[in-house]
């Protein structure tokens, strides 16, 4: 088994505790988090070990899972590499793409591995239909939540767009092209809403659309490539695929198919699929691939060059809406 430390023991960092207390494959030392009297409060009341220095920590495990504020991600990912140890890093992989180029540079110095907690990758509505999403020219999608002051130090775009920044990127093989973005500062000093369009080489667009305003929460996107329509709804964790194929002839049809003619006189049928979403725990399935590609010394799921190409489109997408505010 792995020995694993958690670095940040706030609200997700809360969870991260529990899913590796409970995981077969790794074996939980402890935690550090800076603030020393909530730390002993989380001790003595989930009876997790404390350590009193971030190098203590680092020293008794294999892996670190790093789930402290964006801003110390860098500094704490650098000195457990440095250590030699694997790390887990939280969504965004850091504050700068400095930043972030750094870290990488430095596990492959060190010869670490690490992975990026771009948890929707392991969303089940998502991974239901990951493979059927081929070639997409055309996605569209909105991540509403509720206003929450955590978080609101960061753009919208840094604490929710992220989320459907990678899951996109993951998907088109293509690099970006350009960005167009607009923002609005509601409640907070950072852009609570935003919308952003991305073009890539290849012809595909993407329709961005984030708040932390709404009244209601949403997290949805559509998919759309040449006879497909692909849906993912990862609040709910369904999804749908609807395709179009040539139709039958007249006399093959049995008069319950869907038919679509177009302008041209080319018939298609069109026929739905409600894939089965197999119920997960997102947040563990991604510490436990990590644990996989270390264990087979594969490639993790989501590696730090993932997080970091998200981080980079994340910031063109801000220097755009700066550029139009």
């Amino acid at each position: 088994m792995l020995k694993v430390g958690v670095l940040g023991a706030g609200h997700l960092g809360k969870i991260h505790l529990l899913l590796l207390q409970q995981s077969s494959n790794y074996e939980l030392v402890g935690f550090y988090d800076e603030n020393a009297e909530y730390a002993e409060k989380i001790a003595t009341e989930f009876g997790y070990k404390r350590f009193d220095t971030i190098a203590k920590l680092i020293h008794a495990v294999d892996v670190v899972d790093i789930v402290t504020p964006t801003l110390s991600h860098y500094k704490c990912a650098k000195v457990s590499i440095k250590s030699g140890k694997h790390v887990f890093i939280e969504k965004p992989i850091a504050t700068t793409v400095e930043e972030a180029e750094e870290i990488i540079a430095l596990a492959k110095e060190y010869n670490v591995k690490g992975q990026v907690g771009h948890v929707e990758r392991f969303n089940p509505a998502f991974t239901a239909v990951r493979e059927q999403i081929e070639n997409p020219m055309f996605i569209e999608t909105h991540r509403l939540a509720e206003f929450n002051p955590r978080g609101t130090d960061v753009p919208v775009v840094l604490d929710l767009m992220i989320h459907d920044i990678d899951a996109i990127l993951s998907v088109v093989k293509s690099k970006v092209k350009s960005v167009h973005a607009s923002g609005v500062c509601v409640l907070s000093k950072s852009p609570d809403i935003s919308n952003a369009r991305i073009e890539f080489e290849n012809g595909c667009v993407a329709n961005i659309t984030s708040s932390r305003i709404s009244m209601k929460n949403m997290r949805k996107s559509r998919f759309f490539q040449k006879d497909a329509y692909i849906s993912v709804d990862y609040l709910e964790k369904v999804c749908e695929v609807v395709k179009m194929k040539d139709a039958p002839k007249e006399e093959d049809l049995n008069g319950f198919e869907m038919i679509l003619q177009n302008a041209e006189g080319e018939r298609k049928q069109i026929y739905f699929n409600n894939p089965e979403v197999a119920p997960n725990n997102a947040i563990l399935d991604e510490l436990e691939t990590f644990a996989d590609a270390i264990n087979n010394d594969t490639t993790p799921v989501v590696t730090l060059e993932d997080g970091t190409e998200a981080l980079r489109v994340a910031y063109m997408i801000i220097d755009s809406m700066n550029e139009n505010n």
